[in-house]
Order: C-alpha cells, then sequence, then structure tokens
C-alpha cells in the first residue's frame, strides 16, 4: 500500500490560548512546513481524490498528499487561507458548528476552551474561495461516547447546519479527537456523509476505510526531522489496520466516565 499523508492541523497562530499550544505551528513553521512538502516532490490533493481512489475511482497521482485543518480557527481565515492560496494548494478545513458564531458575536455552543473562531461570514467566504468545508460535530463532544439523540443532533444536526448556512451539500465529517465507534461510523454514514476522518497517527492508503481515514496530526513539537520522514512516507504505519485493544479499553473507561458525569478530556487519540 502505498502510504498517503493526511496531515491534521488545528490552528497556526503565534500567539494560541495557552490550552490551544500543544496543537498550534507558528506562520513560520506552516510556512516552512509547506515548502518542506513542495521539496519532497508531493502532489497536495483535494481531499475528495482520495476519498474517490478509496471506493474504487481514479488513482491518486504518485506522491499525492492532503491538508485537513479542525475546529475552526479564526486564524485559518487571516493566515492559512491566503497562505494556501498563494501556493495554490486545496485543503479541508472541518467546522466544530456550535462554535461558529455571528459576526460581532461569540460562539457559546461547544466544548471547546474559549479561542478566536470563525464567523459565519468568514466561513461562507472561504466557501466561496473553493476550501472544502466539513463538520466537526455540533459542540465537540467525544462521538463514541454519546448515543440517541445527543449523536443524532452532533451527525445530523451539524450537517443541516452547514449546509442550510452555505446553501449547498457537504459531505465531509470529522470525529472530534479522533474518536469514533463501529456504531458512530453507521450513524455517520447513514446521515450522508460519505467520507470521515479520525486521527490514527498513521498514514492513509488508497485501501482505507473511508468512513475512518487516518491522519498524522502536526503539533507544535513535532520535530522537522519527523515532519520530513512523513513527506517520504516514514514513520508510521499505513492504514487500513486492526483497531488496537488499548483504544477498545480508553473508549471503554471514558463511556464508563461519561455516564457518571465526569467525562474525561485529554488531546486527541485515535
Amino acid at each position: 500500500m502505498t502510504p498517503v499523508p493526511v496531515f491534521l492541523y488545528h490552528s497556526v497562530s503565534d500567539d494560541p490560548p495557552s490550552w490551544l499550544a500543544p496543537y498550534t505551528v507558528t506562520p513560520r513553521t506552516f510556512r516552512e512546513q509547506l515548502e518542506r512538502i513542495k521539496d519532497a516532490g508531493l502532489s497536495v490533493v483535494p481531499l475528495r481524490r482520495l476519498v474517490s481512489a478509496v471506493r474504487g475511482g481514479p488513482p491518486l497521482p504518485a506522491g499525492a498528499a492532503v491538508l485537513t485543518f479542525d475546529d475552526g480557527y479564526a486564524d485559518f481565515y487571516w493566515t492559512v487561507a491566503p497562505m494556501l492560496s498563494e501556493s495554490g494548494l486545496p485543503a479541508t478545513l472541518y467546522l466544530t458548528v456550535g462554535a461558529i458564531h455571528p459576526p460581532g458575536a461569540q460562539g457559546a455552543g461547544s466544548l471547546l476552551p474559549p479561542a478566536p473562531m470563525l464567523n459565519w461570514r468568514q466561513v461562507n467566504n472561504l466557501d466561496a474561495l473553493g476550501v472544502e468545508l466539513g463538520g466537526h460535530s455540533q459542540t465537540h463532544v467525544p462521538m463514541d461516547t454519546v448515543h440517541g439523540r445527543r449523536l443524532t443532533e452532533e451527525v445530523v444536526g451539524c450537517k443541516k447546519a452547514l449546509e442550510d448556512a452555505l446553501g449547498h451539500e457537504v459531505t465531509s465529517f470529522s470525529y472530534p479527537h479522533g474518536y469514533s465507534s463501529p456504531a458512530v461510523r453507521r450513524r455517520v454514514m447513514q446521515a450522508g456523509w460519505t467520507s470521515a476522518t479520525s486521527v490514527g497517527n498513521a498514514f492513509s492508503s488508497a485501501a482505507d476505510d473511508p468512513m475512518r481515514i487516518s491522519r498524522l496530526m502536526v503539533r507544535s513539537d513535532t520535530p522537522p526531522q519527523v515532519f520530513d520522514d512523513w513527506t517520504k512516507g516514514r514513520g508510521a504505519p499505513v492504514a487500513p489496520f486492526r483497531e488496537r485493544a488499548a483504544t477498545r479499553a480508553w473508549r471503554t473507561y471514558r463511556r464508563l466516565r461519561a455516564a457518571v458525569g465526569h467525562p474525561v478530556g485529554g488531546p486527541p487519540k485515535c
């Protein structure tokens, strides 16, 4: 299986909130990483091309890579989008719908701690510029700890809100924290999402699961050598692979904590 690096970013900023800092790269680092991708001879393709290949469509070009961003921080509009436009690179931005706010107001419908987030006017502008927008749930809850009406609202409500605002279908989903389960993936697919990304800290491939596409998370402390290895298809496993026993055990523990009203926070995991 040819490894396909699907890079996962969160914030690109020189001054992020302290809680977000571990998942933030500076604009200078981000620009350098785009140059490293280019120097490695990778072709950045839209996520939909990877999804098409996974579903048996046209094969990807040699050395394909994908750029994705989670949550919907305001710096995507002011910092990331101009860099991508300058370089002619496509990307997918997954939005936590409850964190998006009207211009001049603040969002209050998500579990994310305070941070500068996009407003709906900016979201529509990004859509007009050709950025692929996807859903990242309604509130950023770990999806595998909710069920029934709450799960439906997170999956279906998120899709409806985005499509009502943008005026067209939205088909790409991303699991908050990378957490999912077979039941969650079935519900996401039933809602009409045709692809979904996790974390995995692994390469994707043309044989990957379209409802659990693996990504490589780029953090503030990702060493340049590790990033270079990723651009060369080294240093991480290649999906698909069986879910780890540790992942299942961690899910069970988090469900129990959520059931007694003491949910577990922490960094994204697969």
